[in-house]
């Protein structure tokens, strides 16, 4: 399956961002801490080069820890200033308003030289859809200032948002690029849901959720669905059907359902903590 969605608003955003990056101090960029990579529209290093940079490893309470902290170490290394939250609970959210200075500082500098003094840090919040860009905005902020929703695609417009005398926040809509140069790369962002379910086909997201969890995860399954995890993928997704009652007519098994159902598992983290790329998978 080709896995692709780029409509006609993402263009106009793309254009609204590259003009509104004049203004901006700090680029502070979500990703899903579950593909930490692939969560990361390319488009972002081009658009934001010469601005300070801040990257947040998001819903990293559904990620795996181990590969929390490696990953918050490869961005450090590549320069960008890091942090874990959970925008939904609010874990790690103390710790950003520090590194916001922190990352800002050359800025302050400039403008103190320039006399120009508490002139507040302006940040853009950048990233790809239903990475939890507009919960983040709205936990920092302390109240709904950002509409939010669980599926892609509800942030249309953009939207400054002052959130104290020191920090004033550019929401804008979240946006892929035009073409996945690796497929692999679409696969897993339909994985954690950043694409259109509509456009996805349930059973092979779960032939690959199977066939990953037993190469890193081995007994997630099991542990969840109390089967073995012997057998093919197709035979492996019958299991669970039946674990689960998902059963058509005649006994047989409802693939369909059975798949929806581990997708589902996997996305809100049922299953357990999984992290689908890790650093050194990636060279």
């Amino acid at each position: 399956m080709n896995y692709q969605w780029y409509p006609g608003h993402m263009t106009k955003a793309k254009r609204m961002m590259q003009e509104d990056m004049k203004l901006i101090d700090l680029v502070i960029e979500l990703t899903d801490a579950r593909v930490p990579l692939s969560s990361r529209n390319p488009d972002i290093d081009e658009l934001g080069k010469n601005k300070a940079r801040l990257i947040l490893l998001n819903k990293s309470d559904l990620a795996d820890e181990r590969q929390n902290e490696v990953w918050a170490a490869y961005f450090k290394e590549k320069g960008y200033f890091t942090a874990k939250i959970d925008a939904r609970s609010g874990a790690g959210m103390k710790q950003i308003q520090e590194i916001i200075r922190e990352a800002s500082k050359e800025k302050t500098e400039r403008d103190r030289k320039r006399g120009i003094l508490n002139r507040p840090v302006r940040a853009m919040v950048v990233g790809i859809p239903n990475v939890g860009k507009s919960t983040f905005i709205n936990t920092f902020a302390g109240k709904a200032c950002a509409k939010t929703g669980n599926k892609p695609g509800v942030t249309k417009g953009k939207q400054w948002i002052r959130l104290n005398k020191n920090v004033e926040l550019l929401d804008t809509p979240g946006i892929l690029w035009p073409k996945f140069e690796d497929q692999s790369v679409g696969l897993k962002l339909a994985v954690i849901g950043s694409i259109k379910d509509e456009l996805l086909q349930t059973e092979e997201l779960a032939m690959w959720i199977i066939s990953f969890l037993r190469g890193r995860y081995a007994g997630f399954l099991s542990k969840r669905y109390q089967i073995e995890e012997l057998g093919t993928e197709p035979e492996i997704l019958e299991k669970i059907a039946f674990a689960r009652g998902c059963r058509l007519k005649g006994d047989l098994p409802d693939y369909q359902k059975a798949a929806a159902l581990l997708v589902d598992d996997l996305r809100s983290g049922k299953l357990g903590r999984i992290t689908l790329e890790c650093p050194e998978t990636l060279s």
